[in-house]
């Protein structure tokens, strides 16, 4: 699947934190309703299996929506589903195995930190890069801050579209102007939300303002 720059607009990586009784599917399917341009589904504790059959589960809905399906971390999983990419960060599989593994016309997506960690991951193949966190997060216990300035450089240094992550919510978002990134990528401000389908409009037009700021 060919990566479009506009895909990454408002990029949605999953968590169960926030099921409330509700199953991870439905969430997602609220969240696409309302404007996700990509999801990741990402489930660090999971058993493998449960992992495969949610994986398919998710991969339909997103089908359904005509929605790139990206499978966090795991490889195995990503290629035995048949989803559209994988995603890695720092401390995953090396990226350049990683696009060994998945071939030329799956996504790959990789988190980075620094301009050298960027310009090493397109070297090694990566479609795009997501960098984080932008501002304080509760969703990721190891997440590392990167300032407005780092994110600029990170922009222009590499030729792939570059998404931020990491504590963006409607509210700061407009904070993030001016930087070159072409998304974001956000967990709590969709999937922790009581009503997904409309914080993800709020989100997407936010979003879609701050883009438009020079």
């Amino acid at each position: 699947m060919k990566l479009n720059k506009e895909d990454l607009l408002l990029y949605a990586v999953t968590d169960r934190k926030w099921l409330h009784g509700k199953s991870l599917k439905s969430q997602v399917e609220e969240s696409l309703k309302g404007g996700v341009t990509c999801v990741q589904l990402r489930e660090k504790y999971m058993k493998e299996e449960d992992f495969y059959l949610e994986a398919l589960e998710i991969k339909e809905v997103c089908k359904k929506y005509s929605c790139p399906f990206i499978i966090n971390d795991n490889v195995g999983v990503a290629i035995k589903c048949g989803a559209d990419g994988v995603h890695v960060g720092q401390d995953d599989m090396v990226a350049s195995c990683v696009r060994e593994i998945i071939g030329q016309d799956k996504i790959l997506g990789v988190s980075v930190q620094t301009v050298e960690q960027a310009i090493k991951a397109e070297k090694m193949g990566a479609d795009y890069i997501g960098v984080g966190a932008v501002f304080s997060t509760d969703s990721k216990d190891d997440a590392k801050y990167v300032d407005k300035e780092t994110l600029k450089a990170i922009c222009k240094n590499i030729n792939i579209p570059v998404i931020a992550i990491g504590g963006i919510s409607k509210d700061n978002v407009l904070e993030l102007a001016g930087t070159g990134i072409v998304g974001i990528a956000v967990i709590s401000a969709i999937y922790g939300e009581k009503n997904i389908c409309q914080a993800t409009e709020h989100l997407k037009k936010a979003t879609e303002n701050m883009l438009e700021v020079k």
